[in-house]
């Protein structure tokens, strides 16, 4: 599990940091790759990495500043021509269906694979065998979500050594044993599958936020996250205009990191009034309140390994 920033800026694209979109690389779990935003060029920054558009199953948008969604329709176009043909799932607030449906009726776009649009509300938006995805609204200028992703926890690995040294030779009854079943073998021995297979791995949470002043639903998302990436477009001292405009600071961001106990913050949705020198100080002014603080930079990638 992978966070590759794609773009990491504020509000319009800029030399060294293009407008918002972030890829969730699932490729290990599932194969595929949750994009969160996408913003204006989004597919051109792609086309400096390694991901695969075809591979892009979800997508997550916060909300309907064009900075967070001028891309989308041009990603979504352009996957259709470049070997996309399973179904991909956008996830957004009230507005964005009708948003896609103009842009693509109107350019005359066909898409070679099923497309679903889902206009979400607070509460769980999405849930498999693998995740769990919950939104809440946060505060800005329009409505604008952070999202939860929970991994599930997965069984543990199941001890072959042990098994074999027990005398059960592999078959179909180790896939039993890995799935807790208790088996009986021909010998009628009765096999205790919590015997032969370690703990649960517990799964990884990664909280990513939209645009937004300092709120409790921030925290809520974040709770013992081992990732939040908050935005902090403005620096330590600016919290006057960060509030004016529905921001937050750095300040801001890692005051709320450290009360979500999360294990790292990465700060992004950097204003361009930052020049790169000016990016050290940015991540100081948060470290005073959060030490695990990082700032995102554009194709800026960070692992989350999984938990022991």
């Amino acid at each position: 599990m992978d966070l590759f920033f794609l773009g990491t800026g504020a509000g319009v694209p800029a030399k060294v940091r293009n407008v918002t979109s972030v890829a969730l690389k699932l490729l290990e779990e599932r194969g595929a790759i949750w994009l969160f935003d996408c913003g204006e060029a989004t597919q051109h920054q792609i086309l400096h990495t390694s991901i695969k558009p075809r591979r892009i199953e979800k997508i997550f948008i916060t909300h309907l500043h064009g900075d967070h969604l001028y891309g989308l329709p041009g990603l979504l176009s352009s996957r259709s021509f470049q070997g996309g043909e399973t179904e991909v799932t956008v996830f957004g607030p009230k507005g964005l269906k009708e948003y896609i449906h103009v842009s693509l009726s109107i350019s005359q776009t066909y898409l070679k694979y099923p497309l679903k649009v889902i206009e979400i509300e607070e509460g769980f938006i999405f849930e498999d065998e693998q995740f769990l995805v919950e939104a809440r609204l946060l505060d800005h200028g329009i409505p604008s979500y952070g999202y939860r992703v929970v991994e599930k926890d997965r069984p543990g690995t199941l001890m072959v050594d042990k098994l074999m040294a027990a005398g059960i030779k592999p078959g179909p009854v180790y896939k039993k044993i890995k799935n807790g079943e208790n088996v009986t073998l021909e010998n009628g021995t009765v096999v205790d599958a919590n015997q032969f297979v370690g703990p649960d791995q517990k799964g990884r949470i990664v909280t990513v936020l939209g645009d937004t002043r300092t709120c409790e639903a921030a925290s809520l998302l974040a709770k013992d996250a081992d990732i939040l990436v908050h935005e902090a477009t403005f620096s330590k001292g600016e919290e006057h205009l960060a509030y004016e405009y529905y921001h937050s600071t750095t300040y801001q961001a890692a005051k709320t990191a450290q009360k979500a106990k999360v294990k790292k913050l990465c700060l992004t949705h950097i204003s361009a009034r930052y020049d790169r020198s000016s990016w050290v100080q940015l991540v100081n002014e948060a470290k005073t309140i959060f030490e695990q603080t990082e700032i995102a930079e554009d194709f800026k990638e960070i692992h989350i390994p999984a938990k022991d």
